[in-house]
Parts: C-alpha cells; structure tokens; sequence
C-alpha cells in the first residue's frame, strides 16, 4: 500500500489512462514518486507506435483475398509428387521418394479449392500472391476489402520463387500499395502482415523481423527469407509483410508449424526479389533463368583440406549432365567454381543464384580449380528447363537399396587398412546407376567393422567413381592416390561417390 491508501498497482493502472503526449505516457504529479517512476516505466519503448490502427486503414485496401478451384491429382503418385516436391534439393529423400512412384498407376483428378491471399500493385488491377496458392487453377476469385467478389486471370507464375501476379477482369481504379526495400530493415523491428487465415479475411498481425537471409533447403534454391513472428496461418500465403512507412517489404509464404498454425515462425520473400520477378512476369508471363546442367555441393572445410585447397570458398561440381552446356564447355566433375563473371561464390546456394541470372545462351567466365590450379573456362548457358532432370534424360532407375550390392563372380582386392572389399565397376552396375559409357569405379563389395570406410560411414553397394578428383578404375589406381596424398602430408582422401543416381562425397582419414 502506498501513503495514500491506495496499491502502487492501482496508482499504474491509473497512469495508463493518463494524457498520452507523442507516445509518451503523462503521469499525473499528484502520485507519490515511486507510483510516478512505475506508471513512466511502462510507456513504449523509442519507436514502437502505441497502434497500427493508422497504418491498418491505409493499406488495407489493397490487400484481397485469393479464392481458387484447381484440378488435383489423387492417388499414391500425387502423394509421392508432393512429398519429392518438399524435399527437393536433399538428395536421399528425393531419391527415396522418387523411386517409389508407381509407372502403372493411371492418374486421377478431382476438384479442390483453396484459400490465399494477395494485394494489388497497380492502380489497373495487378495482383501480387504466390504461385503455390494459384497451382493448377482453372478458376481464381478475389475477394476485395469491400466485399466486392471479382474474377481474375493469371499473367505469369514462377514455381522456382513461389511468386504470381493476376490481374482482375473488371477494369477499374484500385487502391494499391507498393514494394519497399527489405535491406533497410533490422532485427527487431516492428512488421505488420495481412490477410485471409484460414479464410477470416481482414486479418491484420503484427510482430517483429525475427531474423533474415533465411535458407529452407534445395525447394527455394533463389530465395533468403525473412523471417517475422507476426502470425502466418494458412491462408496468410500470398499477403503482404509491411514496414511502419506501409511499404512491403515481403511476400508471406510459408510457415514452420508442427501442428499447421502459427507458432511465431513464418517467413516472407523479401521485397526486392518480389519485384525483380513480378516485374519479369508482367513483361514475359514467365521467368527464363541461365541453365549450367551440374549437380553442385557446398565445399566443407575437410573436403578442401583432403584436395589440399586453402580456404572453403566455392561450390564442388559432383555431377555434370551429359549434353549439358556445362559438359559442352568442359567442366568436370570435381571441378570447384569459385566466381562467375568475376563475382565471387560462397558456396553451392550462392552459385546457384548466380547461374540463376545469366541470361540464357550468353557466354560467361567460370573461374574454377582443377587439380589445384586456377583457370577460366567460357560457358554459354542454356535456358533452366521446368525439369532439368527430365531434359537430360535422368530418370531414376529400379536399383538395388543400399548394402545390396550385386553377388561379385570374384571376390575382390580387400584393402586391409580401410577395411573393404572392392571389384571394378562392371557394365550392369554401370547401367543400372545411370552412368555414361566411359565411366569407370570401384564397387564395394563388403565392408569390415571397425575400418576406415566403416567409420566414415561407407556401406556394401555403394560405388567409388573418383578419389581426390582422380578416376579409380582399378584398385591400384586407388592405391596411388592414397601414396600420393601420403606424400602431400594429407590426413584424408575426398571419395565421390554413387548412390543409387545421386553422386555424394565423404572423406575418409588415411590410415597411420
């Protein structure tokens, strides 16, 4: 109690329904002093508004909701499709549920509908939503913030950053809001978003920019996400992210949720990127992105130290598609790219992105390393097929799982200090990984516990194509390789290797 009779907790409460000047909460003079300090403490921090209500009436306008009735595949292979489509990038889980579609199976449809959301860029009627909230539609419906229920059409979609702009049928002036720079923002502040959660159109939240540059995996290879804790539900998808100026700075587009709704982890495109390839849709109705035709993988510090490479910079070539313009222009495998067009790389996302912008059938200068020497090779990109897989002519073949390796005739050369039995490659192995004519390997045929393969991981089935960057067509010549790196003072060796269709690398410790 204070000396007035009154709990310092009443003497609060009262301060904050003081006279608020310019955010700044007035305590009244006649509250004891410690009453005065706790209703002062309470005010917002420098910065933060004391509503968005302001904000909210500006841009809500522009902000629709996105109804969609789309054809949709049913069955075991539609299941399979979506499953390989989350986990695209990942080469085990891609490979696993790749090979479990079925070639009998005859595909089946039905209708589906769907919520999204979207907001208008221009006063004409363009619409900006993501391309998984418009996939397959035969008929797209927004609902705008007066009610009115419009139909739209599709100008361009582009699967690869999950963006899609639309365009109402009804001419007319609309209210529109537009992209800001998502660069100026810092960690910690204020975001607001808004849209149609699980169809509650309207719905504005508000929160934080969490963090930036966020990566989620080979299924958005172009794309460093913001994340924001403002609530994102189903249905947020497609809405805009805005900073307190009203300026998106995001396109809301997906949710990390064990249960489906928001747990404070949601993340939007960033503006600048939204821009780039909603204004590359205007224009062409699509996306054209430079086209290399290479497997690549990032390059851990024990890979560059197994290859005796300083420095981890560069994304590693693990496979060239044959055909390709990375194969026409002579790149290998094992090659690692350290810059295009003089602009260095970090590592596989960042060449990626790269690649991602050359304009197709353009030359450019890849700076790589090959045998431990630098050099510069010309490549004129191609233009990146919808399936790059499917335009090499890859396609995953039955196999055998892996630790089923084929019954040898021989029985292999055993290398006691790695503890594994290897044969040659025979053509059938050959064939059934889906490598081309000239390449050469070493099966494993039997692993020992407790060798170095072992311990590394290494399984019976797999097939060795190439030891620090040197083909292994035969034992010896993997031998040499091991006295080689002996000689270089080396504590490992940098194995490619085939699993079912995917080239993966491990480095295995040389013995002492």
């Amino acid at each position: 109690m204070s000396k007035f009779g009154v709990s310092a907790q009443a003497l609060v409460a009262a301060a904050v329904g003081a006279v608020i000047m310019g955010g700044v909460v007035a305590a009244p003079k006649f509250f004891a002093p410690e009453a005065r300090a706790q209703a002062i403490a309470i005010q917002a921090p420098p910065g933060a508004p004391m509503s968005f209500a302001d904000l909210i009436e500006r841009v809500e306008p522009a902000v629709v909701s996105v109804n969609v009735i789309s054809t949709q595949e049913i069955g075991r292979n539609a299941e399979m499709e979506e499953l390989l489509e989350n986990f695209r990038g990942m080469p085990g889980l891609e490979e696993f549920f790749r090979q479990r579609r079925s070639p009998q199976e005859t595909p089946r449809t039905r209708e589906a509908r769907s919520l999204g959301s979207g907001f208008f860029i221009s006063e004409d009627g363009l619409i900006v939503t993501n391309h998984h909230v418009i996939d397959r539609a035969t008929q797209i419906q927004v609902v705008l913030h007066d009610g009115r229920e419009i139909e739209a059409e599709l100008v361009g979609s582009d699967q690869q950053t999950d963006l899609a702009v639309l365009r109402v049928k009804t001419p007319g002036k609309y209210p529109f809001v537009r992209f800001g720079n998502s660069r100026n923002m810092r960690k910690g502040d204020w975001v607001v978003a808004l849209g149609n959660p699980f169809g509650l159109g309207g719905t504005a939240t508000a929160g934080i920019l969490s963090a930036d540059n966020r990566e989620l995996g080979g299924g958005s290879p172009y794309t460093d996400f913001l994340q924001i804790d403002a609530s994102i539900n189903r249905g947020n998808s497609g809405g805009p992210t805005f900073d307190l100026h009203g300026n998106v700075i995001g396109v809301n587009s997906q949710i990390l949720s064990p249960t489906g709704g928001s747990v404070g982890i949601g993340f939007a495109i960033p503006a600048e990127l939204a821009r780039e390839v909603t204004d590359t849709l205007i224009q062409s109705g699509r996306v054209s992105r430079g086209w290399l035709g290479v497997v690549i993988r990032d390059l851990p510090t024990d890979f560059a130290e197994a290859l005796g490479i300083p420095g981890t910079k560069g994304a590693l070539i693990a496979e060239v598609t044959g055909g390709s313009p990375a194969e026409r222009a002579g790149l290998r495998r094992n090659d690692i790219i350290l810059g295009v067009n003089g602009q260095q790389v970090t590592d596989a996302t960042t060449t990626t992105r790269l690649v991602g912008r050359l304009v197709a059938n353009t030359s450019n200068r890849f700076e790589i390393v090959r045998d431990g020497q630098t050099q510069t090779i010309n490549v004129v990109v191609g233009e990146r097929p919808d399936d790059p897989n499917a335009a090499s002519g890859l396609q995953p073949a039955p196999g055998t799982p892996r630790g089923q390796g084929e019954t040898p005739t021989t029985p292999g050369t055993l290398l006691e200090p790695f503890g594994a039995r290897l044969l040659p490659m025979t053509p059938e192995v050959r064939e059934r990984l889906g490598l081309r004519a000239g390449d050469t390997g070493l099966s494993i045929m039997e692993i020992v516990p407790d060798g170095l393969f072992a311990k590394a991981g290494l399984e019976a089935g797999i097939v060795i194509l190439e030891a620090n960057g040197r083909p292994v067509p035969t034992v010896e010549a993997f031998n040499r390789v091991v006295v080689e790196a002996r000689a270089a003072n080396r504590q490992k060796i940098l194995l490619a290797l085939r699993v079912g269709q995917i080239t993966n690398y491990r480095t295995v410790d040389l013995p002492g």
